[in-house]
């Protein structure tokens, strides 16, 4: 493989976890069925709330949380994927479980919270609560 492809994708791996470690959660989304439109708005309201919704390759999302030590993530990240990182560990759920309740073709999959991996129940009971302050 050309020198070059591999530094790209050490770059992004080394990218990926430093999302991971940076971010206080992170959820995983299938986003498969939605609009062009319907992902601008949805990444409009993040941005509003400092959160970031990006795709990257599963494989490389793989390698960075496996470095992590994440490796309970592995079996989500089939499919089309999207990942949204979250300032605090609550308003990006909140925001993609509303997004999600009026679009069908967004699949809440699972998320890592503080440092661990939740599935998709334990994501929107986090929607569900009060931020930090309340």
């Amino acid at each position: 493989m050309n020198q070059s492809i591999l530094e790209n994708k050490k770059a992004k791996v080394e990218e990926i976890a430093t999302l991971v470690k940076d971010s206080k959660s992170v959820i995983v989304l299938e986003y498969r069925g939605l609009t062009v439109q319907e992902i601008a708005t949805l990444k409009r309201d993040l941005r509003k709330e400092n959160a970031k919704m990006t795709v990257y390759k599963n494989r490389l999302v793989k390698i960075a949380v496996d470095n992590l030590g994440l490796k309970d993530l592995d079996q989500y990240l089939e499919g089309p994927n999207a990942f949204v990182a979250g300032a605090d560990e609550t308003t990006a759920a909140k925001i993609v479980a509303k997004f999600a309740k009026k679009h069908e073709n967004l699949v809440i999959k699972a998320g890592i919270v503080d440092g661990r991996v939740v599935d998709k129940n334990e994501v929107i009971t986090l929607s569900n609560l009060p931020n930090k302050e309340g």
